[in-house]
């Protein structure tokens, strides 16, 4: 992973997107996603909201290199957003888009996310995820995260359990 300037978080140069900061610009594709993919829904609200928190928001995307948008298509291809509170890193929603998965680049948000977490102060980090979603229990276990408790009915629509996973992270301040 490779730093190129303030805005680009991460650049991972065998792939075809950068991390960067969420902006506000990116809230209708983010939400676009978020829909697409099933999640809790937040809405174009809730992620403004939280942006402008600007303390302890911890929300990336990744885009497109500029070369591969065609006709004025999709620009962002995943996104992620978390806030730090206290010293725990919560990593609320995590996606990408169906026609992207298993690219790396839900990786890449996580990793961005906990690079950031830990120079912000993050000792851990937790999330939830539904017992029943396989594939990003793998994903976030690729990156570290074990299983550490469950929150019974935490979901609805359908009805189903959280599984609660976590790291520690390491401070790179």
């Amino acid at each position: 992973m490779m730093f190129r300037t303030e805005t680009a978080i991460t650049n991972l140069e065998s792939q075809d997107f950068c991390v960067y900061r969420m902006t506000e610009h990116d809230l209708l594709e983010v939400v676009e996603i978020e829909e697409a993919s099933g999640l809790s829904r937040w809405g174009w609200d809730a992620y403004h909201a939280e942006l402008a928190q600007k303390d302890g928001v911890v929300m990336f995307v990744a885009r497109v290199k500029e070369s591969e948008v065609v006709d004025g298509g999709a620009r962002i291809k995943g996104f992620i957003a978390s806030r730090l509170i206290a010293d725990e890193l919560h990593v609320n929603n995590v996606a990408v888009r169906g026609e992207y998965r298993r690219q790396g680049i839900g990786s890449a948000l996580l990793k961005a996310v906990l690079l950031e977490g830990g120079r912000i102060g993050a000792l851990g980090a937790f999330l939830e995820v539904r017992a029943g979603n396989g594939p990003a229990q793998a994903l976030y276990e690729r990156c570290g995260f074990t299983i550490t408790g469950r929150r019974r009915n935490y979901y609805s629509q359908p009805t189903e359990d959280a599984l609660i996973m976590s790291l520690m992270i390491h401070s790179s301040a």
